[in-house]
């Protein structure tokens, strides 16, 4: 019968490590860090970042928070007007006079803000 013995996997590579050259160090190229000066308050905003304050008077229709968005057509708003359904897609444009109605998944109002 012959014995047979099997060499533990990490001794077969460190054997194998010693026939491989092993490659020069590559230098590495350091560079300075540029460091970008800090954006100035009006540098950087878009129209879909850029708020005014309450132009469309939202605060005016807060007593209406948690009413059904059945009551909206009621209200008799004449300017530009929005609801959101809940998970309802919404265009990007961004109006600082238009009142934005959203509403929550049992269709109630749950914010109005200016957009």
């Amino acid at each position: 019968m012959i014995k047979t013995r099997i060499l533990p996997l990490a001794a077969i590579a460190a054997a194998l490590a010693g026939c491989a050259p092993v490659p020069a160090p590559v230098p590495v190229a350091t560079l300075p860090a540029v460091v970008p000066p800090p954006p100035t308050p009006t540098e950087g905003i878009s129209g879909l970042e850029e708020r005014q304050p309450d132009l469309c008077k939202a605060k005016d229709y807060v007593p209406y928070l948690g009413q059904p968005g059945s009551v909206i057509p009621t209200l008799g708003i004449t300017r530009d007007h929005r609801v959101v359904e809940y998970r309802g897609i919404e265009s990007q444009e961004y109006d600082p006079n238009r009142i934005v109605f959203r509403l929550d998944a049992s269709g109630n109002i749950y914010n109005i803000d200016c957009g």
